[in-house]
């Protein structure tokens, strides 16, 4: 997906355009969440989410997004990202990925989570819980002016620790009044494109693919979205949209009824 390359520092008007668009995204997420159970088809799922955003007067910022066909994607066990929502239900031991991006007066909310099917097995719950921690982690790793380096340095650090990899083909990204901008948001160490500094202002998601063997994907060509992993292991993903302040990272997309940071999902 191409960025748009100067990167939005956004006033505090603009960031209240930002913060109407994320907490309408949560929304969004906590109207689905007791819909995403045993039995339930991914595109019911995406219906109802068309049908909740459409009510409340806003978009759906992926339909139609690069002809991308659906309100939501849904991305089940080894589907890493850009899941195309079906009619094959979810059944016990499944994790699944909902993301969710609405516009809002023309501003962008992003976030996704994973959610568990019923019991799932001990390796989904041990991914499951880091990839989550993970997500918490890059976003603690920031501060006004610190890099964008720090955030991938940090992530991958920490999924290392815990046997897992790191995805690399597919990174957070600026947010605004467009759905991908600068800057690139990388989840692995690198140099290349993690040396901007980040700004009060500035806006951006991190979402944290975390993967139990390979960190390579491979791209569906009959549907040209759906991104798996290349050895068909498991993944799972959480993201918050992120807003860099002068006081650090306020995070636009907390939901009501989501798990919140330090979270231990498996209790």
């Amino acid at each position: 997906m191409k960025l748009i390359k100067k990167i939005p520092v956004y006033n505090e008007r603009e960031r209240e355009g930002l913060r109407v668009a994320g907490r309408f995204n949560a929304r969004l997420m906590d109207y689905l969440r007791p819909h995403v159970k045993e039995g339930v088809t991914t595109l019911e799922l995406d219906k109802l989410a068309y049908e909740y955003t459409v009510g409340h007067g806003h978009v759906p910022a992926c339909l139609g997004y690069l002809n991308y066909p659906r309100t939501i994607c849904t991305s089940v066990n080894e589907v890493v990202c850009h899941g195309i929502p079906n009619n094959v239900p979810l059944k016990k031991g499944d994790i699944v990925n909902v993301d969710i991006t609405s516009i809002v007066n023309g501003w962008y909310g992003d976030l996704s989570e994973t959610f568990c099917i019923g019991e799932i097995s001990q390796e989904a719950k041990h991914l499951v819980q880091t990839t989550f921690d993970a997500l918490w982690v890059g976003i603690r790793s920031i501060e006004p002016f610190g890099m964008v380096r720090d955030i991938g340095r940090a992530i991958s650090k920490f999924a290392h620790a815990n046997g897992l990899s790191v995805v690399q083909e597919y990174q957070g990204h600026g947010i605004g009044r467009a759905f991908h901008q600068e800057p690139g948001i990388p989840h692995f160490e690198q140099d290349k494109g993690g040396r901007v500094r980040i700004e009060p202002g500035m806006c951006f998601t991190i979402e944290p693919m975390l993967n139990v063997g390979s960190w390579k994907t491979e791209l569906d060509s009959s549907d040209g979205w759906t991104v798996r992993t290349i050895d068909r292991k498991l993944s799972a993903q959480f993201e918050h949209t992120i807003l860099m302040t002068s006081k650090g990272p306020e995070i636009m997309t907390l939901t009501e009824n989501g798990p919140r940071e330090g979270a231990k999902l498996f209790a």
